[in-house]
């Protein structure tokens, strides 16, 4: 007669999985033969969760401890977070701003910009007011130029149908341009207290693991099931602490290479009891990136360059470059140079010095840009036209641009530009004092300087 097996009750210990005593046995501290003190594998964590190689862990199944994990969780934050700019006040437009700024983004930087972006744009009525060239400069560097151009058209919209006052409905905030599912639910948690889950990668990765979602997080069925979780885990009047708690357990332990031996959350988690958080979570296809070769050229008359401010459309719009294009397969980069500066202004130019080559990745594509001196193929007469400087002609067309000038090196400084175009700029004409390393100009700006002498 078979026997009949009776399940231990909830908490019951049990030994670790082989795997997940190894992945502790990393992750502990290691004595200090000299002092005999632990040493701190993440300082400041060790006591959040002692890590427990040496015994049995206690597992705590999350569906039946989830009070539990949420206090445990929020002890966590009150301890470990971070002092970011954005947590002072929790105003609704500073939370709106951080989140979009930080997609995409890494702390530090991330916080960097918001700050010089206070100092701009400190309400919404200031950005609304705002030109949209101001606002592209203050973004560049941040990339994903659109996020900028819907934040401001939000910000109009907010200023015209609000009454200059955010909105505090989901529906409103989300209604707003360029507000995402996940956008809408940070601002209304964390800056009006809803009860929404805020769900990014780095929340993906907490959920995903404590509950042990076993198919790609970025697709359903997977997607809706971290959503649910996620949601699931906020506790009533505490979103605003709950979500952050989250992304920054997220951020700070629950990486890509988890810290488990450090985690406040590790009695809770699936996926570390099954010793499979390193496979957690399931990713997706990956990203083809493709390699893309193209060209650029600078061109001179005089102590003047000439830009070019790019059509709305596309990832670049509205921003201001050196005219180019892509390197056909049966031209030379010098070639596709001269040829992309006629379609697209109808300058005859000719190549008068190799700036170099510059490199730049973006989400799905690497850049590989040749940039080149160029100068007019012959003298232009002046032509009578408002506001540009002596000798330097209007471009015979337009094609690709709304806009043009004929700028200074130092106005240079006040137009928005693709990251690989501000890069180019700052090595031609940048002082040795504003290079990276302070000593002599690079080989770009020499190659400049040797034209303009």
């Amino acid at each position: 007669m078979a026997r009949k097996m009776t399940m231990p009750a909830t908490g019951y210990r049990l030994a670790l999985m082989p795997q997940t005593r190894k992945k502790l046995a990393k992750a502990a501290p290691k004595k200090d033969a000299g002092a005999g003190q632990t040493a701190n594998l993440l300082p400041g964590f060790e006591a959040s969760c002692p890590p427990s190689s040496a015994r049995a862990m206690r597992h705590l199944p999350p569906d039946a401890h989830i009070p539990d994990l949420q206090k445990t969780l929020l002890d966590w934050f009150a301890v470990h977070q971070r002092d970011l700019p954005w947590r002072a006040s929790y105003t609704p437009y500073e939370v709106w701003i951080s989140e979009v700024m930080l997609q995409q983004t890494q702390m530090e930087r991330g916080v960097s910009y918001f700050l010089r972006w206070m100092q701009r744009f400190p309400d919404v009525a200031t950005l609304a007011a705002a030109h949209e060239e101001d606002v592209l400069l203050l973004w560049e560097g941040l990339g994903y130029y659109s996020r900028a151009r819907h934040i401001l058209a939000a910000a109009r919209k907010i200023m015209a149908e609000h009454g200059g006052v955010f909105p505090s409905d989901p529906a409103s905030i989300r209604a707003l341009p360029g507000v995402g599912p996940y956008t809408a639910g940070a601002i209304a948690s964390i800056a009006f207290g809803e009860k929404l889950p805020c769900v990014d990668a780095n929340v993906e990765r907490v959920v995903s693991r404590i509950f042990d979602v076993d198919s790609p997080v970025k697709q359903e069925p997977a997607a809706g099931i971290i959503h649910r979780r996620a949601l699931q885990l906020v506790p009533e009047g505490k979103s605003r602490e709950h979500n952050q708690a989250m992304m920054e357990l997220g951020a700070l332990v629950c990486r890509k290479k988890p810290l488990c031996g450090v985690c406040t959350l590790a009695a809770f988690c699936i996926s570390l009891h099954l010793g499979i958080a390193d496979q957690r979570p399931v990713p997706g296809k990956r990203v083809v990136i493709k390699p893309v070769n193209a060209v650029t050229g600078v061109l001179r008359v005089g102590e003047h360059v000439f830009v070019q401010k790019r059509l709305p459309s596309g990832v670049w719009g509205n921003l201001w470059e050196f005219p180019g294009g892509r390197v056909e397969t049966d031209e030379t980069p010098e070639q596709a140079a001269v040829r992309e500066f006629m379609e697209e202004t109808g300058f005859e130019v000719r190549v008068t010095a190799n700036y170099g080559t510059i490199r730049h990745g973006y989400t799905t594509y690497r850049l590989t840009l040749h940039c080149f001196g160029l100068e007019l193929a012959s003298p232009c007469e002046d032509a009578e036209a408002e506001n540009i400087p002596e000798g330097c002609p209007p471009p015979p067309q337009l094609t690709a641009a709304l806009k043009y000038r004929w700028a200074t090196p130092e106005e240079l400084e006040n137009l928005a530009m693709p990251a690989a175009h501000r890069k180019l700029a700052d090595s031609l004409f940048s002082s040795p004092a504003e290079t990276a390393d302070g000593h002599a100009p690079s080989t770009l700006r020499h190659a400049y300087l040797s034209k303009t002498k």
